[in-house]
C-alpha cells in the first residue's frame, strides 16, 4: 500500500512533502541483518513504483521516501491482517480530502446506497464541473430506509461556482437519476466490474470497456462526463 502526503496552497497541490509504501516482499532481498530491505531494493521500489506515476513538478529534494518503515514485510494478506469487508473507505474514495458518509464498498451489493449513491454523488459532481457550472463541487446525498427519494440533496461549490447553487441543485435532481434502481441501472451497476476497482482506488480511474466472462461490460462509468452538455444547457 501507499500514502502520499501534499503541501497544498490556496486549495492547489504545490509539492509532495513525503511517500510512505509497504511492500510485502521475500526474504531474498532483505540485508545482512534479516530486518529490514537492501538499500538497492528499496531504491529499485522507489524507481518502479513512484517515479513512473509521480508528477515530476510536485517533487523536490525535500520530498521524502519511507520504504516499509516498520522493516521487513514477508508475512502479509489474511495471514496477518484478517478482516477486510468495510475497510478502507478513505483511501478507495478521496483521502482526507473530501468528507466521508461512512458507508463501505466492500462486500455491498449496487442496492446499497453506500455504493451506488456514492458512485452517482461522483458523477454528479465530475458533470457539473466539467458543465462549467463550478470549479469544485462537494455533493451531500441522504437516504433513509423505505423510501426511494433521497431525503436530502445539497451541494457545496466552495465559492467556486459559475451559477446559482440553488439553480444548479435544482438542476442536479431534475437531470440525474437518484432513486437506486435508475441509478444502478444508468451506471451499469449490476455487471461484474468492481474487480478492477478492489485495488488503486475507486475515483480517478479511467472508464473503459472489459469482457468478463464473455460479457460486454462497462467499468468505472461514474468517471465519464456524458451529462455535461445537458447541465450546461438547463443552466442556460
Amino acid at each position: 500500500k501507499t500514502q502520499v502526503t501534499l503541501e497544498y496552497e490556496n486549495g492547489i497541490p504545490r509539492r509532495i512533502d513525503n511517500v510512505v509504501i509497504a511492500a510485502q516482499h521475500s526474504e531474498a532481498i532483505l540485508d545482512r541483518t534479516g530486518r529490514r530491505i537492501t538499500r538497492a531494493a528499496r531504491e529499485e521500489i522507489i524507481r518502479r513504483v513512484c517515479a513512473p506515476v509521480l508528477p515530476e513538478a510536485l517533487v523536490d529534494r525535500r520530498t521524502k521516501y519511507l520504504v516499509n518503515g516498520t522493516g521487513k514485510f514477508v508475512v502479509g494478506g489474511p495471514l496477518s491482517d484478517t478482516g477486510m469487508t468495510g475497510r478502507k473507505i478513505i483511501v478507495d474514495t478521496y483521502g482526507g480530502w473530501l468528507r466521508h458518509g461512512g458507508g463501505a464498498f466492500s462486500g455491498k451489493d449496487p442496492s446499497k446506497v453506500d455504493r451506488s449513491a456514492t458512485y452517482m454523488a461522483r458523477y454528479i459532481a465530475k458533470n457539473c464541473v466539467a458543465a462549467g457550472a463550478c470549479d469544485r463541487l462537494e455533493v451531500r446525498i441522504a437516504y433513509c430506509i423505505g423510501r426511494a427519494e433521497p431525503t436530502e440533496v445539497s451541494l457545496d461549490t466552495f465559492g467556486t461556482g459559475h451559477v446559482d447553487v440553488r439553480k444548479l441543485t435544482r438542476t442536479v435532481r431534475e437531470l440525474f437519476p437518484l432513486k437506486p434502481r435508475e441509478m444502478i441501472a444508468h451506471l451499469s451497476l449490476l455487471n461484474p466490474i468492481y474487480l478492477p476497482a478492489a485495488a488503486y482506488g475507486h475515483f480517478g480511474r479511467v472508464p473503459a470497456v472489459r469482457t468478463v466472462d464473455g460479457r460486454r461490460c462497462s467499468t468505472f462509468t461514474w468517471e465519464r462526463t456524458d451529462m455535461a452538455d445537458k447541465v450546461r444547457r438547463a443552466l442556460k
